[in-house]
């Protein structure tokens, strides 16, 4: 009997498990798919020769990441390639926000939007450069984080420290228009605020599109050489190294109690697999609790907060095979990893507006990944590896396009919502379709049969506005991974601090499991040895 059962092989349930096994603990980890990696997997799927990652693709929490960091995941063969630009938002004019490897470059490009933006990009970068890494330390350690917010404190003090805050709190279309004169800046910002559920109006916007900019101006949007699938094989190849049991294709039905404690799940086939100390679920909220653990079990304050539960937008994703470059009117989108793929920030704002209404949007903003210019392995010189994705409403009232789709997602609605993003991507890129060798559609439903976090494509476990997010994730508590359940802890991104590549939901469930046990000490020991 291991100490510790995992439910979920995602990037936060393998974290959990090789940071128990740095403390000495045995672990078995039980995924229901057939292969690990949640949502950080890649395969051949499109075309034989291209490499096409199947969900998440671009990865600068990871790069920021203490907790990855710490796992020294290079030992295990990981290695991380750049394309030339980070990021780009073309427009239809021809001329491109460009978001650089360099400072300067990013600023030279955003002077040519207006002059004073050059100076303001340079100022929010020099903002990021003074907190940055206290505020990462912040936002990936347990809540309430205490010395890094101590830190910021002591750097800030009260009047840079209530600045900092609005600043963060604004929407990003305000913030965009308070630092930056001409829209480059501006649409940088709110593009990478669409990278989660948040309309370029909603509070908090402002400073996730910030953090995210910052992000890919000090650390890139750096792909795993060779597919994603590469990180969650050097999470893998680290846990089996120490020790680590890892079972797919077993399905946990539902976790089992004794006395109001975990003491180990049973699976889809009747096996119990007991757990002497810990169960970790690298599952979303919902499943954790009504399903797994049953709503008898759960105090009913819970099970009203879970009734205000709020999942993130569905996502929507084609994959292609284009057998050249993509020829994007603006120049300068060739050589970016990430392309924006929207009509300026009235674009996102409508496409926002579209989503909040239920409607399918008419000309979606679509988030447009060029892996093998990010990364040269990924298919044959002079081709490109391409995806791209939008977001949907969960709930389908209407279609403001003229196909009518509703949301059932048969075969005739999932080419018409494909086609959509082509042409989007057609009038920024004229004579993109003419380039598509092969393609796959994603569909929100299909994403979540391939992985059953991702609910109807809510690629997050949960909404990133400011109401389910710290103390409010996943629903109003301590912010932490402890649930009402002795011994059961949750390690997705259900908790805080949210979605994204990081690893931080799975190393705080395992702290937490640590700290219950008196050897959190023992774990920071093992990590430097």
């Amino acid at each position: 009997m291991p100490d510790a059962v995992v439910i979920g092989a995602g990037p936060n349930g393998l974290v959990a498990a090789n940071l128990l096994l740095d403390a000495g603990w045995s672990v078995e980890v039980l995924e229901a798919q057939e292969d690990p990696g949640g949502a950080v997997r890649s395969d051949r799927g499109v075309h034989p020769d291209y490499v096409s990652d199947v969900f998440s693709a671009f990865y600068p929490l990871a790069a920021a990441s203490p907790v990855l960091a710490g796992l020294d995941l290079a030992g295990e063969g990981l290695r991380w390639s750049h394309a030339p630009s980070v990021l780009a938002h073309p427009l239809l004019d021809g001329r491109c926000a460009v978001l650089e490897r360099r400072v300067r470059d990013t600023c030279d490009g955003l002077a040519g939007f207006a002059a004073a933006d050059a100076d303001a990009w340079e100022h929010l970068y020099r903002t990021w450069a003074r907190v940055g890494p206290d505020l990462v330390q912040s936002l990936f350690t347990p809540f309430p984080p205490v010395r890094s917010g101590l830190r910021l404190a002591a750097k800030l003090g009260p009047a840079g420290g209530l600045r900092l805050a609005r600043k963060l709190a604004l929407p990003v279309r305000r913030l965009g228009e308070e630092e930056f004169r001409g829209e480059g800046g501006r649409l940088l910002l709110a593009g990478n605020a669409l990278h989660a559920d948040l309309a370029p109006e909603a509070a908090g916007s402002g400073g996730f599109g910030w953090l995210m900019s910052m992000l890919g101006q000090s650390h890139g949007f750096p792909v795993p050489v060779g597919g994603a699938a590469a990180l969650t094989a050097a999470l893998v190849s680290r846990m089996r190294r120490r020790g680590g049991v890892l079972r797919c294709g077993e399905r946990v039905a539902s976790v089992v109690l004794r006395g109001g404690t975990a003491v180990g799940v049973r699976t889809a086939g009747g096996e119990i697999v007991g757990a002497r100390r810990a169960v970790l679920a690298d599952t979303s909220a919902l499943a954790l609790y009504r399903d797994l653990v049953g709503e008898e079990h759960l105090p009913s304050r819970l099970l009203r907060d879970l009734e205000c539960f709020q999942w993130d937008f569905a996502t929507f994703k084609v994959d292609w095979a284009l057998t050249g470059p993509v020829p994007w009117t603006a120049p300068q989108a060739a050589g970016a990893g990430t392309v924006h793929v929207a009509d300026g920030v009235d674009g996102l704002t409508r496409f926002a507006a579209q989503i909040a209404m239920g409607q399918v949007p008419d000309e979606p903003f679509a988030l447009f990944g060029q892996m093998t210019t990010a990364d040269p392995s990924r298919s044959p010189a002079g081709t490109e590896s391409a995806w791209a994705y939008t977001h949907l409403p969960q709930h389908i009232a209407s279609d403001a396009g003229p196909e009518h789709i509703t949301g059932r997602w048969d075969a005739r609605e999932q080419e018409a919502m494909a086609d959509r993003i082509e042409a989007q991507v057609e009038r920024f890129a004229p004579g993109f379709r003419g380039l598509i060798g092969a393609r796959r559609i994603l569909a929100p439903t299909t994403l979540q049969a391939m992985n059953e976090n991702l609910h109807n494509g809510a690629i997050n476990n949960g909404t990133t506005a400011l109401h389910q997010q710290a103390i409010f994730r996943p629903t109003p508590g301590t912010g932490r991974p402890e649930t009402p359940i002795k011994g059961l802890y949750l390690a997705s991104a259900a908790a805080h601090p949210g979605g994204g590549v990081h690893g931080a939901p799975g190393a705080n469930a395992a702290r937490a499991v640590l700290r219950a046990h008196g050897l959190h000490a023992l774990l920071h020991r093992a990590q430097r040895v």
